[in-house]
């Protein structure tokens, strides 16, 4: 028997870790969700993205390239217009693990509220 397999399943797993950790960190931030709101439209150039923000040109670009770090944009520079998309395969990832996460939980509770329902005595039969 080898380890092989199982290590590289383990650093898979840490890799789509840190991926995720990169998207919910760049989501964090209320004018990147903005931009990709935006971007959930259709391309938009970087001053397009810039228009409704109250930050520099500079400051978006810098979200720009966070969002484009981890997966979440693409852009593409013709002549002197950066044009930006939206990548939805990274955010139906970050979905993905919410919806799970979601699914546990609802089975659990549903879980508690059965279990209280079958073992909540009737307040009347407790009465002396």
């Amino acid at each position: 028997m080898t380890k092989e397999p199982i290590h590289g399943i383990l650093k898979y797993v840490l890799n789509q870790t840190e991926d995720l950790d990169r998207v919910f960190q760049a989501l964090a931030d209320p004018g990147r969700r903005q931009m990709i709101e935006r971007l959930s439209r259709g391309p938009a150039s970087v001053s397009e993205l810039a228009r409704p923000l109250a930050m520099s040109l500079a400051a978006v670009v810098q979200h720009v390239q966070v969002l484009e770090a981890c997966g979440l944009i693409r852009s593409q520079k013709v002549g002197r217009t950066r044009t930006c998309t939206v990548e939805p395969a990274t955010l139906q990832s970050a979905e993905h693990w919410i919806t799970e996460r979601r699914s546990a939980w609802e089975r659990r509770l549903d879980r508690l509220g059965t279990y209280l329902a079958e073992t909540t005595d009737d307040p009347q039969e407790n009465k002396p």
